[in-house]
């Protein structure tokens, strides 16, 4: 499926701007939907460090930079990528908002925040025509157990809770 973006793989590791690594997000409803009327401007304002690290995206909640594995960049699933970057620009929207992105009341898959961000790639997953199986795939993460994982799902409304 033509997703109707364009990632740069080919880039090396520093601090960039989104908009050279992530070409034609600003088209995407669902970032639309993130940031309203500001879509563009925050777009070209955000900033992406490219770093050998492990791990995939993330937001450094000091700065609302995203933090990138440039391994994950080379070689990450090109839905994956496209999914995760929805995920942490709802995140760069929360720190803006002046949101508390790791509050350690909650664990990571009850965390409103994570719940939010991935909310918005689930629904995103759906509308490019994912089935449930590769959505749930890309949920998947290995610093999550099983039964946090089955919460995870719960708590994105894609498993009935059983009690």
């Amino acid at each position: 499926m033509k997703l109707g973006v364009t990632i740069n793989r080919e880039i090396d590791e520093g601090d960039r701007p989104l908009k050279e690594v992530f070409i034609g997000f600003e088209r995407v409803g669902a970032v639309k939907a993130i940031f309203g009327a500001r879509t563009n401007d925050v777009l070209e304002e955000t900033r992406v460090v490219l770093q050998e690290r492990k791990g995939y995206l993330r937001v450094d909640d000091t700065n609302g930079k995203i933090l990138i594995s440039i391994l994950y960049l080379k070689n990450g699933d090109e839905k994956h990528l496209y999914l995760d970057l929805i995920h942490e620009l709802v995140h760069v929207r929360q720190y803006m908002e002046g949101r508390d992105l790791f509050d350690n009341r909650y664990s990571y898959v009850d965390r409103p925040t994570e719940i939010e961000a991935y909310s918005a790639a689930v629904k995103e997953a759906k509308r490019i025509g994912m089935s449930y199986e590769e959505i749930e795939d890309y949920l998947k993460v290995e610093w999550v157990t099983d039964e946090e994982f089955d919460r995870m799902l719960t708590n994105l409304h894609l498993k009935q809770k059983v009690d």
